[in-house]
């Protein structure tokens, strides 16, 4: 029986995990790889923008002031706080989603295949902030601790997916479940250590809007209005409470289904019904396309939605609105004998790499997890050097931790912009180095093979 040309690879076919985690993954990855062109094109706009003969009109627009107001209640702020604690919800709401998928259907859900990432990934939140408190514990500056903690993902797989195959697909996939859960950990470090003053009782409100969207689930109601207007109460709420808004967001990602609404064989059914039939309405292709979606799982239907808005506008838009930090002499020669931006460089450059290589290391050697098959120790120790490309989440850490410092948050800012940019370059002169000591492999017909290691079938597409 011929099968559709689409079916001959791994990746098109029918099999769980080809649908569950090789197609969504392929697709993410490929979505991040461009958002992380979008996100590098949009800070160098707001670096220049703030070093131009216009620098006062930047922090002028962004300091704009945006009032929301329906009957008593008020809701005043400004364009930039707008950006970070509105639009960079629905960014962590997409973050919560693909932690989601990654614990329900991904590399998460396997304890054994999730130690090496997340061991890796708590290395490499515990040795950046211990690098950056050596440097200013005891500090005003110490509150910066959370800046270097995380990675950021569309940087790092835009740099690993432009190195093509010198860095295997199977590291590729590491760095991207190492950056969800690093996210998890950058999360839990906005919610605990960077919340005012809270306000119990409207935390108190936020757990029973959440509770709410729980009830809804069970009772089977998937009017996504209703959600959206709960979601909507709940980020208020959550705003009102003193933790930081955007919490709600990974809060409602994680709440939502994996489940599709109809089972698979549904779809086949449907298929089945409208083949050779000679009296098909305009009417009857819509229903049937409506019922064969209802077969997607929830949270991918979300994802397919969201992310590309979240990639290709939200996190550009934050950058613009965050990345502007005059490099004048005098801003450069404070940044250069800083504490805060030393702290922040070490942090992200040596201490992730440090972090990551070392946790992973100890891992395989205690027989924790397993290392990827065919990857050498070099490369290793260049996807732990990428885990230092830290921006979005940095930046929005230093917007909580040095709300009350402009001088503080340009010097944490120069920080991670010099340590992206030398964490990306090392992680690539690494790979060039592993790729050019790696033995070459023979296949089967006899062949060399340049990555020493059968292709992953998985990522087999990816960039």
């Amino acid at each position: 029986m011929h099968r559709p040309h689409h079916q001959h690879t791994w990746l098109g076919s029918d099999r769980a995990l080809a649908r569950f985690v090789g197609r969504p993954v392929t697709r993410f990855l490929a979505i991040e790889t461009s958002g992380g062109a979008l996100l590098l094109a949009a800070a160098v706009v707001a670096l220049v923008w703030a070093n131009s003969p216009w620098a006062s009109s930047y922090a002028s627009f962004w300091g704009t002031e945006l009032r929301l107001e329906i009957g008593s209640f008020s809701l005043d702020e400004s364009l930039v706080a707008w950006v970070n604690d509105g639009l960079m919800a629905i960014f962590f709401f997409v973050a919560g989603l693909e932690i989601k998928r990654e614990l329900v259907h991904g590399e998460l859900r396997n304890p054994k295949a999730a130690a090496l990432p997340l061991l890796g990934a708590v290395g490499g939140m515990l040795v950046p902030a211990l690098a950056y408190l050596a440097l200013n514990g005891g500090t005003a500056a110490s509150r910066g601790f959370g800046i270097p903690v995380a990675t950021d993902i569309a940087f790092a797989v835009g740099v690993v997916a432009l190195l093509g195959k010198l860095c295997p697909p199977s590291l590729k996939l590491f760095l991207l479940t190492l950056a969800i859960a690093d996210d998890l950990g950058g999360i839990l470090v906005i919610a605990v250590f960077y919340a005012g003053g809270i306000q119990y009782w409207w935390l108190a409100v936020t757990a029973a809007g959440l509770g709410l969207v729980y009830l809804m689930r069970r009772a089977g109601i998937r009017y996504l209005p209703v959600y959206l207007a709960v979601g909507v109460g709940i980020w208020l709420a959550m705003y009102e409470s003193g933790v930081h808004p955007t919490v709600a967001g990974v809060l409602l990602g994680l709440l939502t289904p994996t489940l599709a609404l109809r089972p698979e064989l549904d779809a086949e059914v449907i298929a089945d019904t409208l083949e050779n039939r000679n009296d098909l309405t305009a009417a009857d292709v819509r229903s049937a396309a409506f019922y064969i979606q209802e077969t997607v799982p929830i949270d991918q239907r979300l994802v397919d939605i969201l992310h590309p808005w979240t990639s290709y506008l939200i996190i550009p838009i934050f950058a613009l609105a965050n990345a502007g930090i005059p490099l004048n002499g005098e801003a450069l020669t404070t940044a250069w004998s800083s504490r805060i931006t030393i702290g922040v460089f070490l942090g992200l450059v040596a201490g992730k790499t440090v972090g990551v290589f070392f946790a992973t290391a100890l891992a395989a050697k205690l027989r924790i997890a397993v290392l990827p098959s065919g990857v050498t120790k070099l490369q290793m120790l260049a996807i732990s050097m990428a885990a230092g490309i830290g921006f979005t989440v940095a930046l929005f850490v230093t917007e909580l931790a040095f709300e009350d410092s402009l001088a503080m948050r340009d010097q944490a800012k120069v920080g991670i912009i010099a340590a992206s940019i030398v964490a990306a370059v090392l992680s690539a002169f690494m790979f060039s180095i592993a790729h050019r000591r790696q033995p070459r492999a023979v296949d089967d017909d006899g062949e060399g093979s340049e990555d020493g290691a059968p292709a992953d079938p998985m990522l087999s597409a990816v960039p």
